[in-house]
C-alpha cells in the first residue's frame, strides 16, 4: 500500500516541507533509507543521515532545522518517535487486519468449551485450546497453539502470540500483547522445609491480574499468587525473558528490560524504568518514578521517589559514581 507525504502529515497532524505528493510503500532506518520508504529522524547523533540519506519522506520535530539541503521530503511534527510509533501501529493493523480476512476462509481447528464464550470480531488460530467459562473480548487476534485455561477473562482488542499459557482464574485487560510463549499464572515458587531435609509445595491458590495497555515480551513468565493476586499494573511494558514471582505488584506504566527477576511480594512503584538483568530480592517496596541500572541486585527497598540506583548491592548513583571512581583508582595503582 501506498501512502502520500499529504497523507502522512494529516494523519500524525505535520506540516510537510517538499512535495506533498512524494508516496512511501514501506518504513526504513534512517541509515538505510531507499527511494519509496519512510524514516525519521528523533536523535541528534543520527543527524549526518539526514543529508546523504536516499528515503523519499522523513519524519523530523518541528524544532529541528536542517544545516545542509535535504533531498527528502520532510514532514514536520511535534515528536518525530511519537509520530513513528502511531504510523507504524496504524500499518501493523492494516496488516493484522488483511490476515485475518485471509485466514478466516480458512477451517479453524480449535477447542473452545460449550460454556466459553468468545467475542464478535475475534479471530482464533489453529490449535488453541479455550477453557470452561473463558470469556475471550471483541476483536482480539488469538494466533494458533494458545492455550487459554478454566474462567480466564480477556478484554478487547488482545492479541496472544503463538504458544502463549494463560492458566486458570488470569485475567488480562483490553489492549494487551502478550508475545510468543509468555506464560500467566504458573505456579508461584513457593515450598516449605521439612524436617527430613525436603520440601513440601504450598498450594498457589491466587490468580494474576493484567491491566489494561500493557505489553508483554516473548518467554516471560508471571507466577500466581500463592493466595490473592499477583498485578500488573496499567501500561506496564515488560521485555523478553522476566520472572514475575507470586504476589508482586507493578505499578502503572512501569517499564523492564530484559533478564530481570523479582521475587516474591516485592512492589515496584509507578512510573518506573528499570534495566536489563536486575535481581530485586523479596518483599521490597520500590518507590514510584525509580530509575534501576541494568545488572543493578536491589537488596532492600527504595523509599524516595524519583533517585537513580546502580550496583550490586544497589545504592543512589551518584554515591556508586563516587566509588567507582575509588575502585578504578585503586586498580591503576
Amino acid at each position: 500500500m501506498e501512502v502520500t507525504a499529504r497523507e502522512i502529515a494529516d494523519y500524525v497532524h505535520g506540516e510537510v516541507v517538499g512535495d506533498e505528493n512524494v508516496k512511501v510503500s514501506s518504513v526504513a532506518k534512517i541509515e538505510s533509507g531507499k527511494p519509496g520508504t519512510l524514516c525519521f529522524l528523533a536523535n541528534p547523533k543520527y543527524e549526518h543521515y539526514l543529508y546523504t540519506c536516499q528515503a523519499s519522506i522523513v519524519l523530523i520535530n518541528n524544532s529541528f532545522e536542517p544545516k545542509q539541503p535535504v533531498s527528502a521530503t520532510l514532514v514536520k511534527v511535534e515528536n518525530a518517535y511519537e509520530a513513528i510509533a502511531s504510523l507504524l501501529d496504524m500499518l501493523n493493523e492494516m496488516k493484522t487486519k488483511r490476515g485475518c480476512g485471509r485466514m478466516k476462509s480458512i477451517l479453524n481447528w480449535y477447542h473452545a468449551a460449550f460454556s466459553s464464550r468468545v467475542g464478535r470480531g475475534t479471530y482464533v488460530g489453529h490449535f488453541t485450546h479455550i477453557g470452561r467459562k473463558a470469556k475471550v473480548g471483541r476483536r482480539c487476534y488469538i494466533y494458533p497453539q494458545v492455550y487459554i485455561g478454566d474462567g480466564v477473562e480477556i478484554g478487547d482488542n488482545v492479541i496472544l502470540y503463538p504458544g502463549v499459557k494463560i492458566y486458570k482464574g488470569c485475567k488480562i485487560g483490553d489492549n494487551c500483547i502478550l508475545h510468543a510463549n509468555v506464560v500467566i499464572g504458573s505456579d508461584g515458587f513457593g515450598f516449605a522445609p521439612t524436617a527430613d531435609g525436603s520440601y513440601k509445595k504450598i498450594p498457589q491458590t491466587g490468580i494474576v491480574i493484567i491491566e489494561e495497555n500493557c505489553e508483554i515480551g516473548a518467554n516471560t513468565v508471571i507466577d500466581r499468587a500463592t493466595m490473592g493476586t499477583t498485578v500488573i499494573g496499567k501500561g506496564v511494558k515488560l521485555d523478553n525473558l522476566i520472572q514475575v514471582a507470586h504476589n508482586v505488584v507493578i505499578g502503572e506504566n512501569t517499564v523492564i528490560a530484559a533478564q530481570t527477576g523479582i521475587a516474591g511480594t516485592t512492589q515496584i512503584g509507578k512510573n518506573c524504568m528499570i534495566g536489563g538483568q536486575v535481581g530485586f530480592a523479596g518483599h521490597l517496596t520500590i518507590a514510584d518514578k525509580t530509575n534501576i541500572a541494568a545488572q543493578s541486585g536491589v537488596m532492600g527497598s527504595i523509599k524516595e521517589e524519583g533517585k537513580n540506583w546502580m550496583g550490586y548491592p544497589a545504592i543512589e548513583l551518584r554515591n556508586y559514581l563516587k566509588s567507582y571512581a575509588i575502585f578504578k583508582n585503586s586498580y591503576k595503582r
